[in-house]
């Protein structure tokens, strides 16, 4: 296990677990064409015309309307989405923020392997894991929000069952379209400040959790979010 993950995150008897920054940071540009491709979708989905009008059947009632608009009869049919390569795509993605958060799983996770792969050839930045995991647990939990959003009968039906009674309806979409196109937006930018700037948002947070007293973590390396730490750490 210690040489599988070599380039990716430190020797299993290293003081605190180290994540190698440039390979996350690869791999932060690798996943994020998940979010990406979850924004085209919304933009047809929540932000586009939920009726298909069939340009045969419009014609000309040769009627205006009170503002002078010519007024046409037309025959539209409701517009249907399936969304199982949406919700492949957003169960990998739930796993990769998993698999990375632990030494055994990492070495399951295709895109870290790509990504210590791409970065062999550069100098390792090492850097705590805590915040980074902390970054992927929030991540985590905006993937399974998006999808409630696809898959909201199935979430429904669960629920439900487990209530024995009808809390949450089965035959519409009780999630406002705004959360996933926030999330989504939250996401890409989050995923492009660390593959781009360097800049780990959730590690923001997790330092801000810390001052606040809302996570309790003994490794003072772990909390020190500037990553000043030597190439063994400090406990």
């Amino acid at each position: 296990m210690k040489n599988w993950l070599n380039g990716w995150q430190k020797e299993a008897d290293a003081p605190i677990a180290m994540l190698n920054d440039t390979a996350v940071r690869i791999r932060a540009g690798i996943l994020m064409a998940i979010p990406l491709f979850m924004a085209y979708t919304l933009l047809h989905t929540t932000n586009g015309s939920p009726w298909v009008v069939t340009g045969n059947l419009i014609t000309d009632t040769y009627e205006t309307d009170f503002s002078g608009r010519i007024l046409y009869q037309v025959e539209a049919v409701r517009r249907t989405y399936e969304y199982s390569l949406q919700t492949n795509l957003l169960l990998y993605a739930l796993f990769e923020m998993l698999a990375g958060m632990f030494r055994w799983s990492s070495i399951i996770s295709p895109t870290i392997w790509i990504a210590k792969t791409l970065a062999r050839r550069r100098a390792a930045e090492w850097k705590p894991l805590t915040p980074k995991r902390f970054a992927w647990t929030f991540g985590a939990v905006m993937i399974m929000t998006c999808l409630i959003f696809f898959n909201p009968d199935t979430f429904a039906t669960w629920i439900n069952t487990i209530a024995r009674t009808e809390l949450l309806p089965t035959t519409r979409n009780y999630m406002p379209g705004w959360i996933p196109n926030a999330l989504v937006i939250i996401c890409v930018s989050f995923m492009w400040m660390e593959a781009i700037l360097g800049i780990c948002a959730g590690c923001v947070l997790y330092s801000v959790a810390v001052k606040l007293g809302w996570v309790k973590e003994p490794c003072v390396a772990c909390n020190d979010l500037s990553f000043n730490v030597d190439d063994h750490g400090s406990s």
